[in-house]
């Protein structure tokens, strides 16, 4: 996405009209609960497509769709575009945090086999990352570079993104300034949960309940 800019150049934007960016969390994955980031694509299970197409409104007004190139993702924008007959583009920093080692693990299987690492984890994502992990921090960046970006791009529209919990926190974390130790222990995001936010000119960022 071109043009990047920061939390002030959001609140310097001169077109009046309100830009809403909606963010749809991926259905259930196929192989079960385990620790899914960048590395492991696993496709949507029957009851995840399922999900997502339950969680699309009956009326939509989507201009536009992005995505995450993980295929838990891409596949169902995919098919949500082609129903809506509306276009979409994938964007690689919207793929879900690495989690290192813990890549493809269940969290039984790193109970059984570190110890406290995952109850360390839980309790501080932010100091007890796993081996190889990539940082909270550097994660969130590269998230919210990709959101302000396409509030530029499309702003004035109303878009949707395709995405992980993880995408989901970071945003939020931002938009509503929390710590990231507590938005990841304290916000549970269901699968084909949707949030939504909205910017007006001369305004930062707003979290939408409806």
């Amino acid at each position: 996405m071109a043009g990047l800019y920061r939390d002030s150049d959001i609140n310097g934007l001169d077109d009046m009209s309100e830009t809403q960016i909606d963010i749809i969390r991926h259905g259930e994955p196929e192989g079960g609960r385990r620790y899914r980031g960048f590395s492991v694509d696993d496709p949507l299970s029957k009851t995840g497509w399922q999900q997502m197409w339950d969680a699309v409104p009956e009326k939509t007004s989507w201009e536009h769709i992005i995505s995450s190139p993980l295929s838990r993702c891409l596949k169902f924008t995919e098919a949500l575009a082609d129903t809506l007959s509306i276009d979409f583009s994938v964007e690689d920093n919207l793929k879900e945090i690495g989690f290192g080692s813990w890549e493809g693990r269940t969290p039984e299987d790193i109970k059984n086999n570190e110890g406290d690492a995952l109850e360390k984890f839980l309790t501080d994502p932010v100091n007890h990352r796993p081996p190889g992990a990539e940082p909270l921090d550097n994660f969130t960046n590269r998230v919210w570079e990709v959101y302000t970006s396409i509030a530029e791009q499309y702003r004035g529209q109303h878009v949707l993104i395709v995405a992980h919990a993880g995408v989901i926190r970071a945003v939020s974390s931002k938009v509503l300034g929390m710590q990231l130790d507590d938005v990841y222990s304290r916000l549970k995001i269901e699968y084909a949960a949707i949030v939504t936010t909205r910017i007006t000119a001369g305004k930062h960022p707003v979290m939408v309940l409806t």
